[in-house]
């Protein structure tokens, strides 16, 4: 018989704690100003569609798919 079948739930577990809310996906349009953790701050040149998009950071276009947490409007 195997151990993990005869675990105990415990109520006051901090384990039992809901997941939190995802955050609500950005949509970017073109031209605006994006800043991005890796990259630095650039601009959106191109919206491909809702699930990339063409961000120009000053040392070329680079290809950021969305939902990402690295990409934050400014």
């Amino acid at each position: 018989m195997a151990n993990h079948a005869l675990r105990r739930v415990i109520p006051g577990s901090p384990f039992n704690v809901p997941a939190p809310e995802p955050a609500p996906v950005q949509a970017f349009a073109e031209g605006e100003l994006v800043n991005h953790d890796r990259h630095g701050m650039g601009r959106v040149t191109t919206v491909e569609s809702s699930d990339s998009v063409i961000v120009d950071f000053g040392s070329g276009p680079r290809r950021v798919t969305s939902p990402s947490t690295r990409l934050t409007k400014l």
